[in-house]
């Protein structure tokens, strides 16, 4: 396998990568989104219109986290406040955000990033460690984006797993009602990890409207948000193998231009992440250890009289 594809899979890889971790974390709060991919599309959205006004990439950025936020805060006010069934809520936020995205989006169709905006952007290589061997010019020498998504995977998984507050997520995920009895303020902890979750969602989003394709197409998250929500099952709810389970997952949907003088039909190829999705699906549900099953209060609203 040659290091171009590697280098291609990792940046294919980003936006599930930020995708997968927003959803891992609002899954650990025991919420259930299933609009992902509405989160993301109104991150791309809001990202592209305010690089473009602004030039600023940093303003794109904020941009983008604060319109995947926003979603979260919609689903969470849906299913924390209202307690709404998660599952329907999730769907309607996928609507939402696809009809926003194509409604503001037809403003920026054919309209691209500028050349300064573009070179910002630019990979970066690390010194020393971008001479490593394969390794090097595959992670070590990439955008801002791929950076700060390892950078976020690994800092989510050091909360999670050796800080209070993760261990208390932990616990609101898996027990809210214990949790809320030991002091653990259960609602505000779904807040803020609900919204933080759907910033980055957004943030993927963004990635492909403005570095991955610098320039607006309508539906440019491609199903990926879907992808992303299986990569949580199949990486365990765990944010250290979604770095990997987003690296497969990204290679697979280059791996087409690399098979195309291999006479394969362009449609099978295109629809192989998502047969590999299905597959994985599949596979899951026979993971019965502890260690891959969900938060066991995942999908259930909590009523704080009841406990």
């Amino acid at each position: 396998m040659n290091t171009s594809f590697l280098v291609a899979a990792v940046i294919a890889s980003t936006p599930l990568l930020l995708a997968t971790l927003g959803e891992l974390l609002t899954e650990k709060a025991g919420h259930l989104n299933l609009g992902v991919e509405g989160m993301m599309l109104l991150g791309a959205v809001a990202g592209f219109a305010a690089g473009y006004y602004t030039n600023d990439p940093l303003l794109a950025i904020i941009g983008a986290g604060a319109a995947g936020g926003l979603g979260g805060l919609i689903f969470g006010f849906l299913t924390i406040t209202l307690r709404a069934n998660h599952t329907v809520s999730g769907l309607t936020l996928t609507i939402f955000g696809t009809g926003v995205s194509s409604f503001a989006g037809t403003t920026f169709i054919g309209k691209k990033m500028s050349a300064e905006f573009i070179e910002f952007f630019n990979p970066v290589a690390i010194p020393v460690l971008s001479k490593i061997p394969v390794l090097g010019p595959m992670l070590f020498n990439q955008d801002f984006f791929v950076y700060l998504a390892l950078l976020l995977a690994v800092l989510l998984g050091i909360y999670l797993y050796r800080t209070r507050y993760g261990v208390n997520l932990i616990a609101v995920g898996e027990n809210p009602g214990a949790a809320d009895a030991s002091g653990i303020h259960v609602e505000l902890y779904k807040y803020i990890h609900v919204v933080f979750g759907g910033a980055l969602c957004g943030l993927g989003g963004a990635y492909l409207a403005t570095v991955d394709v610098p320039q607006w197409q309508e539906q440019i998250t491609a199903g990926r948000g879907w992808i992303a929500i299986a990569l949580v099952i199949f990486v365990s709810w765990n944010p250290y193998k979604a770095i990997l389970g987003a690296l497969l997952f990204g290679g697979l949907s280059i791996v087409g231009f690399r098979l195309q003088q291999l006479n394969v039909s362009q449609n099978l190829l295109d629809a192989l992440p998502y047969l590999v999705t299905i597959l994985v699906l599949v596979i899951s549900s026979f993971k019965q250890s502890k260690e891959n099953a969900p938060p066991k209060a995942l999908g259930s609203p909590y009523f704080r009289e009841e406990r």
